[in-house]
């Protein structure tokens, strides 16, 4: 079995979490079976046809209740029914997540969204610039501009990903550990052996001294700018990243099940994840031995996190509450507001990427006027297929969950916004 690098991690990619289940747990409830149709088929298929072990969608209502309703077991050998407790691996649904933490800050005054983030991170003041975008690491000019708060949040930076650049950025990044996210204890062909950077602090300082692909401001590449912001955030807020979500984000909206590591108390809610190699499931991170169970080297930012489909949901419906849910306002309005539309510089160009056409703003894909859904949502998907968005122009809130990699490999993550739509734009 060969796998590529970048098709195993998939185009939205690049997980850790608690011991009890959050606040006001709800009753499993079937009825979103007959509210969406379209959506229940869309999901119920790929288990039917053997294609997935299980799947679940997650969609609300303005602030109401949502409506879970899903497919098959947490694994294939499992008897267990996926449910709105079963825990997944988010891999980059974490980036909205680093994005809203970022904006946190905004708001308290700490930073601001168009400052240099040398400011906080010294050794990011004079960046280099490769001149051959993936050609040598040698052959590079000085940046015409400063990196930014506003470029880290919409991958405009100029930044690389290692599972997106190829040739010696590509190598130089695994050998300095710069990586996006865990996979798992096994090896798998196609991808190179590489040590994690040991801490955040250590990420930022290895990151800043490789050369940029893109001048800061000018592209959107697809990159470890929101991994970046975790260390930007820990500065900032003089608290440990994933100490700073607890407290202002997971904590006061209930989300005892979202972390970067699954304990063993929960081990049991833990789904299996899988490989697609032709036909085949292939499990490449199985639940009872899966690297989330022990201490990830660090808390990614754009791609470490494992959640519930509940504990998700309340993180969207915040959103969709612009600030608030339950009665428990996280942000103000105005911050809201701007953390969900299109914060891309001036200027600067997604043509060829797959986000052309759209907008983009906290860490998630923002629709425009001439999106096929129109104005007014936000989200973004992960690695392992799922997938979260608002949509605040209809007052929606929804999500799908499977795991499976590359996410190309079946129309779950494409197809999801979709089947939703036939539902709600009948």
């Amino acid at each position: 079995m060969m796998v590529s690098r970048r098709a195993l991690l998939g185009g939205l990619a690049l997980g850790g979490t608690a011991t009890m289940l959050p606040r006001a747990a709800l009753a499993w409830k079937t009825g979103g079976a007959a509210a969406y149709p379209a959506t229940y088929d869309f999901i119920k298929g790929f288990v039917d046809r053997r294609e997935l072990a299980g799947t679940l969608a997650a969609i609300g209502k303005g602030q109401a209740a949502a409506d879970y309703f899903g497919a098959g077991t947490q694994a294939m050998d499992s008897a267990r029914p996926v449910g709105p407790d079963t825990l997944w691996r988010l891999y980059s649904q974490t980036k909205p997540v680093t994005g809203i933490a970022a904006m946190l800050l905004i708001e308290d005054g700490r930073m601001t969204l168009d400052q240099p983030i040398a400011d906080f991170l010294p050794a990011f003041a004079n960046m280099t610039v490769q001149n051959t975008p993936d050609g040598s690491i040698t052959d590079v000019r000085p940046a015409k501009g400063p990196i930014t708060v506003r470029q880290l949040l919409t991958h405009t930076a100029g930044l690389g990903y290692g599972i997106i650049q190829k040739g010696p950025l590509r190598d130089a990044y695994n050998a300095a550990g710069i990586l996006g996210g865990q996979v798992s204890r096994l090896p798998i062909p196609g991808l190179p052996a590489a040590t994690p950077a040991p801490s955040l602090a250590e990420f930022a300082d290895r990151l800043a001294k490789l050369p940029l692909v893109y001048e800061p401001g000018t592209q959107w590449s697809y990159s470890v700018s929101l991994d970046l912001m975790g260390r930007v955030i820990e500065v900032v807020s003089g608290r440990p990243f994933d100490a700073f979500l607890s407290e202002r984000l997971f904590d006061p909206l209930g989300m005892a099940s979202t972390g970067f590591r699954v304990p063993a108390s929960a081990a049991g809610r833990f789904s299996t994840n899988y490989v697609r190699v032709g036909p085949a499931l292939v499990p490449i991170d199985p639940a009872t031995s899966s690297i989330y169970l022990d201490p990830p080297p660090i808390p990614y930012g754009g791609g470490g996190l494992v959640s519930s489909a509940r504990d998700y949901d309340c993180f969207l419906a915040m959103l969709l509450g612009e600030g608030e849910t339950d009665g428990e306002r996280i942000m103000t309005p105005e911050t809201a507001r701007i953390a969900m539309s299109n914060l891309l510089p001036e200027g600067a160009t997604t043509k060829g990427s797959f986000v052309q056409g759209e907008g983009f703003g906290a860490g998630g894909r923002v629709s425009l006027p001439g999106s096929p859904t129109g104005e007014g949502v936000f989200g973004w998907g992960g690695a392992a297929g799922t997938i979260g968005f608002v949509d605040r122009a209809r007052g929606y809130r929804a999500a799908g969950y499977t795991q499976y990699m590359p996410a190309e490999a079946l129309p779950f993550q494409s197809g999801f916004g979709p089947a939703f739509y036939k539902d709600v734009m009948r």
